[in-house]
């Protein structure tokens, strides 16, 4: 099972590079299935089996996830846009548009508001599905601690006060009925001015990222949300919370690219001993406990994986 992870992990990330280049030819379950070396029986068996859903039903939605960026952060007309994604009419986009997202695009482009993307599905995620290393492989950096000044900001989440880590987060949110990962992240994958990552990635590292919450009555729940500019003003979808951040400083432990599948837990591990060997008395700062400060986590294979913890002058 964990080679065929690692396959339909290789036609997700290919679905994507086709629709993002218009490449039709090769977007197709006979062409994926035969790069593999596999038969399109086969492959469709097994993409259902992992992903859930039928191929032809995920490529329907992520052609229109990709569309509908489109409709909202470009002015092309609707027509070249059905075109471009695979619809053969602007009145068959129109349909199947209104009929995943609960609006037409011509009402989106006037009004956009939180919808839920289809997320990317992430069959191979180390981190998510607790899949221990293959191998190892040198990473290129160790692990930099260094004080920051975060500007303020607002932190748009969903939150769980029983969870213990990603994987259990999740866990825990997929027991409530519209609150599991694929809703949560298909809908803050919609919402633009994000201040992590970029507003035309959907899904896997799309400025998402994992936080706590140190709140007024001695709680600190784990978070799951996008950081926002502190004026922004649009619409909190439910059922997620907005919170205001202010500008205060942090301290930053962060390890340098690796790789996903190669060795994520032993530079999860490396990380976690720097924070817990880190000497506080040697320095002007110490830890920040007080109601609303933050606490962020970032992981991001291709760039760092950071854990961000609030600080304040001794």
């Amino acid at each position: 099972m964990y080679e065929w992870h690692r396959q339909i992990q290789i036609i997700v990330d290919e679905i994507d590079e086709c629709i993002k280049h218009r490449d039709d030819e090769a977007l197709t379950l006979r062409f994926l299935s035969r790069k593999m070396g596999y038969s399109e029986f086969h492959t469709t068996r097994k993409f259902k089996e992992i992903s859930g859903m039928q191929f032809r039903n995920y490529l329907r939605l992520r052609r229109l996830a990709f569309a509908l960026i489109e409709v909202r952060d470009s002015s092309r007309s609707f027509l070249d846009i059905a075109v471009d994604y695979g619809f053969s009419s602007h009145e068959a986009f129109t349909r199947a548009f209104k009929q995943t997202y609960g609006i037409t695009p011509k009402s989106y482009r006037k009004h956009p508001k939180p919808v839920i993307l289809r997320t990317k599905i992430k069959p191979f995620d180390c981190y998510l599905l607790g899949i221990g290393e293959i191998g190892m492989i040198k990473s290129t950096e160790e692990v930099k601690i260094y004080y920051v000044t975060i500007p303020a900001h607002k932190f748009m989440h969903i939150k769980n006060y029983e969870s213990d880590g990603y994987f259990d987060f999740w866990e825990k949110q997929s027991q409530i009925p519209g609150q599991d990962g694929e809703t949560i992240e298909g809908l803050l994958d919609s919402i633009t001015g994000k201040l992590d990552g970029k507003d035309d990635i959907i899904g896997l590292y799309s400025g998402q990222i994992m936080a706590h919450i140190n709140e007024s009555d001695g709680r600190v729940p784990e978070c799951y949300g996008i950081r926002l500019a502190p004026d922004y003003n649009s619409d909190v979808p439910k059922p997620l919370t907005m919170v205001d951040v202010p500008e205060a400083e942090y301290i930053v432990f962060e390890h340098g690219p690796f790789s996903h599948d190669g060795e994520g837990e032993t530079v999860g591990n490396k990380t976690l001993e720097a924070i817990a060997n880190y000497d506080y008395t040697e320095t002007a700062h110490e830890l920040d406990n007080s109601p609303g400060r933050m606490a962020y986590f970032y992981y991001e294979p291709d760039k760092f994986y950071k854990h961000i913890k609030p600080v304040r002058k001794k």
